[in-house]
């Protein structure tokens, strides 16, 4: 199978978009996601392999710039492609442009795959092909740990039915959009994204009746911890998320 790239041209919608036009936070995360999900399909890696097998692709981390959010109406050309592939981890890169061809928004993702009834991470090399990955990169970032902080206000965050997926946890995106809007409307209301990193650490199950976003405004950086609470009261950090602003013209 060719290690190309998946490409993909369609229109943005005006339900995917926010009061001013541009995409939301939300379906960004999901249009990558559902790249990856297709190309994985394409290269006989992704959903009809992962349950014939009963493993899973888990993601550990997205990093994101988002040199223009993209606008309500455009016709955007979405790729992606896997670029670069050691033992035990896989890295897939995402670029979105415009109809004239400027780069709009750029990804890097990296993920591991795992035996679902062990909970332990595969060797790519036992189950994948090592020619796939391309060293052509979108977003040439190291996958760090996230500094932590202390917060400054608490949102409470309720797992609707319709945030969980097909692995029967709540979906990746979901983090996206809880750290973007425990910003507060005001400061949403006069910042645009420019930016978004996840750092996922523990899923979340869908029968969880709260998430508690911690976070932490720093100027047009802000910071969130995504944490649970266990039946004991005992505290699990599910994500960390850093989010990158301008004030809004």
């Amino acid at each position: 199978m060719s290690n190309a790239k998946l490409v993909v041209k369609r229109e943005l919608q005006t339900y995917q978009c926010d009061r001013y036009g541009n995409m939301r936070p939300g379906i960004l995360m999901n249009e990558l996601q559902g790249m990856g999900d297709a190309h994985a399909e394409n290269l006989g890696c992704g959903r009809t392999f992962i349950h014939e097998n009963n493993i899973a692709w888990v993601v550990t981390h997205y990093l994101v710039d988002i040199v223009e959010m993209p606008r309500n109406g455009e016709m955007l050309e979405y790729s992606s492609w896997p670029a670069v592939q050691d033992n035990l981890r896989a890295t897939r890169d995402f670029e979105i442009r415009g109809a004239d061809g400027r780069l709009l928004v750029r990804a890097t993702s990296q993920w591991i795959l795992i035996d679902l009834g062990r909970r332990r991470p595969l060797r790519l090399n036992e189950w994948l092909k090592m020619d796939w990955p391309t060293p052509m990169r979108a977003y040439d970032r190291k996958f760090e740990k996230f500094a932590d902080f202390e917060a400054e206000k608490t949102h409470v965050f309720k797992c609707r039915f319709d945030d969980i997926d097909e692995n029967q946890h709540i979906n990746n995106a979901v983090y996206a959009v809880w750290a973007t809007e425990s910003a507060g409307y005001e400061y949403r209301n006069t910042h645009k994204l420019r930016g978004i990193e996840l750092n996922y650490k523990h899923e979340i199950e869908p029968t969880m009746p709260e998430v508690y976003i911690d976070v932490k405004i720093d100027g047009t950086t802000t910071y969130h911890r995504i944490r649970t609470k266990g039946a004991d009261g005992t505290d699990t950090e599910n994500a960390q998320v850093v989010c990158f602003w301008e004030p809004r013209d």
